[in-house]
């Protein structure tokens, strides 16, 4: 009886080791499996730019840009899903749990550089290759994060722009004479809703394409093509804008107008002398995108106004612009910074308010350039009102030591003046009358953001007998050598090694990460914005791409704008605590290098990101260094948008909009 005993227990132990042997096995062949194919639950960051439809896996549904008439599921429903943990295919609004997709793409290179890259600069590089290029898989999931979206309502509601379309404080001013009803009125707190999209949106024409002929349902304003009919502006043709080149003052195309121009005063040598250009009123900123073949950066400026949405339409084409108006404030632009101011026919009363409007020009005009003003008064004297307009403009532009270098008028007709800005302050102290006045140096602001109307001259920047001639330098040798006006220290050496440093540095990030590492499909963008540029290297590491970058410096940071411009690239000042002026889906890809830690200390992370929603274009794209912790928290509302997100080494995240906007 004992021996019986004796053997049912070693039967019994034999099968628990039995047991225990099957499942170690089981379990070692499934740890096997996930470190062999870490992403075998999500789409790899590979796929964030190339999707492929397989079963279990993140899909990204995208429209084909070539189709006309896309299907439901291809732009209307156009969404990102996850059909693995998501049974249902239609995920409510209010809730969104999107997984957390992790790159975990090695460096090709098996030796990466173990020197860390770091900047002291205001661009706040901070970079460590030995690092960077380690899996991106964070040891904590992004916080998830439940938040419940609304569609912006309104029939307008597609090109909100919160701070010009402010309708109860536009309604409530007490003066519209000075366009202050064109100017930025923010509301308060900042509006907690998404844009949504216009029916039959599709993804952009590609440039260059897209310079000549863009999709009508993504812009669907017909009314500049009738208003502009006469003038070659814009034309429908089937589901697209296309357009010809012309303009109010272009009869013979926007071509013939620049070289007309440049053979009138040969000293612009669009390229060289000549590279960064405001155009004043720009209509759909067709100068400005023929002057991009001639290696000339052109920032077209104009109102939001009954010219319906000249600047969206410019935005659309891939053509640098930006919404603003000469009114009661000055421009957000430096002192002394652009090479030439263009207006032709821009409707702008220059001797209006003491000649406050021309003043501002002066202003942000670099000493020795030129305002090209193009309009009937110039070459018309058939009216009463053009000849008192030009007599206003002869007397102000002289009190204000502009010289007028040449006048002349085309074949078709159609004339010009060309103004130069003195370069020292000479001719301002010999004035027999001190009209328009020089400004106090001590008590004028220096930042232009919100910053009322000068009435007075400026001080010119003294600058040496070599500089007068050659400042700024020709392009392209502008873009890399430190400005003659690099004071952000007291120690101008050490300010001109950071630049230097900072140039180096980003060179190396943007070569080594950015464009091959991230899987950002770079040849899908256009339209880039630098959310905190610094000196603007990040833009300078770009240039040999066919892409414009907006530099962006924030208030209440180092002002490196003035910088920025004399490396020949364009940019402005802004708060990101308010909305940008711009358009709704303007954008193709958004950049920050530490960003976001000091706006939290100011205003809610949620509502930046709000902000980058409403100017990122579907299927655009985000890329933003910052602490660990900041990026998980950003992760965290990018998901529950629906977009497609990654952490690459823990310093850098990567996220790809979508077409989803709440039901």
């Amino acid at each position: 009886m004992a021996t019986r005993i004796l053997h049912l227990l070693r039967e019994r132990r034999n099968a628990a080791y039995a047991t225990l042997a099957l499942f170690v096995l089981s379990f070692s062949f499934f740890v096997f499996t996930r470190v062999s194919n870490p992403l075998a639950s999500y789409q790899n960051l590979d796929s964030m730019s190339n999707p492929k439809s397989q079963g279990g896996s993140l899909q990204i549904q995208k429209e084909d840009p070539q189709n006309p008439n896309p299907s439901p599921t291809q732009a209307d429903n156009a969404q990102i899903r996850d059909e693995r943990q998501d049974p249902n295919p239609n995920p409510s609004p209010i809730r969104v749990d999107n997984p957390r997709i992790q790159d975990e793409q090695r460096d090709p290179n098996p030796n990466p550089s173990p020197s860390p890259v770091q900047v002291d600069g205001p661009s706040s590089v901070q970079v460590d290759n030995s690092q960077v290029n380690e899996d991106s898989n964070d040891d904590e999931p992004a916080e998830e994060l439940e938040m419940k979206w609304e569609k912006c309502g309104g029939a307008q509601s597609v090109d909100y722009i919160p701070c010009l379309d402010n309708w109860k404080a536009i309604k409530e001013l007490k003066s519209r004479r000075h366009m202050e009803h064109r100017e930025r009125h923010c509301p308060k707190p900042s509006p907690r809703c998404l844009v949504p999209l216009p029916k039959g949106y599709k993804t952009p024409v590609l440039w260059p394409k897209s310079r000549d002929m863009i999709w009508y349902d993504n812009v669907p304003h017909p009314k500049l093509v009738e208003y502009k009919k006469e003038q070659n502006w814009v034309r429908k043709s089937g589901d697209y804008f296309i357009f010809p080149g012309g303009g109010t003052q272009f009869k013979g195309g926007v071509a013939k107008y620049a070289q007309f121009i440049e053979q009138t005063l040969p000293t612009i040598e669009w390229g060289r002398r000549t590279r960064v250009i405001l155009d004043v009123g720009c209509g759909v900123a067709s100068f400005g995108g023929y002057l991009l073949d001639r290696d000339v950066l052109t920032m077209s400026l104009a109102p939001k106004d009954e010219h319906e949405a000249q600047i969206q339409f410019a935005l659309e084409r891939g053509i640098p612009a930006f919404l603003s108006v000469i009114g009661t404030q000055r421009l957000t632009f430096p002192d002394n910074v652009f090479d030439v101011i263009h207006c032709a026919r821009c409707r702008v009363h220059w001797d209006a308010d003491g000649g406050k409007p021309l003043m501002e020009l002066n202003r942000i005009l670099r000493p020795g350039g030129f305002f090209i003003w193009s309009a009937t008064p110039v070459y018309r004297d058939d009216n009463a009102r053009d000849k008192n307009v030009w007599n206003a403009m002869v007397k102000l532009t002289k009190s204000m030591c502009w010289k007028t270098v040449t006048k002349a008028i085309d074949a078709n007709g159609i004339g010009l003046v060309i103004y130069e800005k003195p370069v020292s302050n000479s001719c301002y102290e010999e004035r027999k009358e001190n009209d328009p006045p020089l400004c106090a140096q001590d008590a004028r602001p220096s930042l232009s953001w919100y910053t009322p109307l000068d009435n007075c001259l400026p001080y010119l920047p003294a600058l040496s007998s070599v500089e007068e001639k050659d400042w700024p330098i020709s392009w392209p040798e502008r873009l890399s050598v430190g400005p003659s006006r690099l004071q952000l220290e007291q120690d101008k050496r050490d300010a001109e090694e950071k630049f230097y440093n900072d140039t180096k540095n980003w060179d190396t990030l943007v070569s080594d990460l950015y464009l091959h590492s991230l899987a950002i499909n770079w040849s899908s963008i256009r339209n880039v914005m630098d959310m905190n540029a610094g000196f603007g290297g990040f833009a300078a590491s770009l240039i040999k791409q066919p892409l414009w970058v907006m530099n962006v410096i924030p208030i209440h940071g180092p002002d490196t704008l003035p910088v920025i411009f004399d490396r020949g690239l364009i940019g402005v000042y802004h708060d990101w605590c308010e909305s940008f002026n711009t358009y709704p889906r303007t954008y193709d890809l958004l950049h920050s290098s530490f960003l976001f830690g000091d706006l939290t200390q100011r205003c809610d992370i949620v509502d930046v990101v709000i902000e980058m929603d409403r100017i990122l274009r579907p299927d655009g794209w985000v890329l933003i260094q910052d602490t660990t912790e900041m990026l998980k928290k950003l992760q965290s509302i990018f998901n529950s948008l629906q977009w497609v997100t990654a952490v690459h080494g823990r310093k850098f995240l990567v996220a790809k909009k979508s077409f989803w906007r709440p039901g």
